[in-house]
């Protein structure tokens, strides 16, 4: 997956590099600094970090990572937060995200792990740190492909718009059930006797969508029915594709998704994509909610107001909101998996 949030020590991330929110000097600290430093060795890690220093706020270096599983460490300084130029903090923050993303696309890194720089000890608030790292990340992803990670250790070191957590939280609690009940066709006398005579069960799994319907039509044969249970996703991607006026590029990236993934499923070649995959295509072509269930039943899933997963995804669709990224942030913080790869 390009860019996904998860709740991990950035020291244990096998990615090809890690980055560090260093300070200017390039001197052990605190906090992310610190347990880089001697996760990596820290006289080691100290010794080739002096041969670079000191650095300006914004820029980048790069060093081996030593003793941990990334192959180099990209030393990152961000600005402290000043509050009375909020444009300046930003364009210093946003140049950190950027000039490691650059200096690991020179060293050849196909997957890179960031701290949510700044929003320590050097005050930048949480929502706005996020904020600035999405959408830095997000641009250099429009025309460089990597696997982009951002590592929070806890979710007190992670925030999002309050109030689109109030509409999110607001949405859940009117449409969320526990429980749905699944229309079937009419039973035969002999069935329905069959079950008034059997001891009642505990509970009802949901029949998932495609084969409701196909139980439900008229079926001639085995073949009929193996057709109607492998419904032409991609074609009806592809089609979808031209109709929005849109790239395969664009749609794989808005999508979240790496190159070669979308290569399988384009090509049709039995290849049937996860759930999440799925949903994230409908929004990168920013399908409405009849054409979202439209597309998922073609690969046999379907939205359900019993699963949380599925609500959240509902809100944004209706509220037509088709930024991924703010998706997965929401998804992140209600412990869900996140759209894309």
């Amino acid at each position: 997956m390009p860019f996904t949030i998860v709740r991990q020590d950035i020291t244990k991330m096998k990615t090809n590099a890690i980055v560090n929110a260093a300070n200017t000097e390039l001197k052990i600290g605190g906090g992310v600094c610190g347990a880089i430093f001697k996760g990596a060795g820290e006289h080691e890690l100290q010794a080739a970090c002096h041969k670079l220093a000191p650095i300006k706020t914004g820029e980048a270096v790069i060093t081996l990572g030593f003793a941990l599983p990334a192959s180099y460490i990209i030393h990152a300084a961000g600005p402290v937060y000043n509050p009375s130029n909020p444009e300046e903090s930003e364009k210093l923050l946003s140049l950190a995200y950027t000039n490691s993303l650059n200096l690991a696309d020179t060293h050849k890194c196909k997957s890179i792990t960031f701290p949510l720089i700044s929003s320590g000890i050097y005050g930048y608030p949480k929502e706005e740190a996020l904020r600035v790292a999405t959408t830095a990340i997000k641009n250099f992803l429009t025309k460089h492909d990597m696997d982009i990670y951002l590592a929070v250790f806890d979710k007190d070191a992670f925030a999002i718009s309050e109030k689109l957590l109030g509409e999110v939280a607001s949405y859940i609690d009117e449409y969320y059930v526990e429980s749905h009940k699944v229309s079937r066709r009419k039973l035969l006398d002999i069935e329905q006797k069959s079950l008034a005579d059997a001891e009642p069960a505990e509970y009802e799994l949901p029949m998932p969508q495609i084969l409701e319907e196909a139980i439900k039509a008229p079926i001639t044969g085995i073949d009929d029915l193996i057709d109607k249970l492998n419904a032409p996703f991609s074609n009806t991607l592809l089609k979808l594709i031209d109709a929005k006026g849109k790239t395969d590029v664009e749609v794989y990236k808005r999508a979240n998704l790496d190159r070669k993934l979308f290569s399988k499923i384009r090509t049709g070649k039995g290849y049937m994509p996860s759930k999440r995959t799925a949903i994230a295509l409908a929004v990168a072509l920013e399908l409405n909610l009849t054409e979202t269930d439209d597309l998922l039943k073609r690969a046999g899933y379907a939205l359900s107001h019993s699963q949380k997963f599925d609500v959240i995804i509902e809100y944004f669709i209706i509220s037509g909101k088709y930024d991924i990224f703010e998706i997965n942030e929401v998804l992140f913080k209600y412990d869900q998996p996140l759209l894309g790869g």
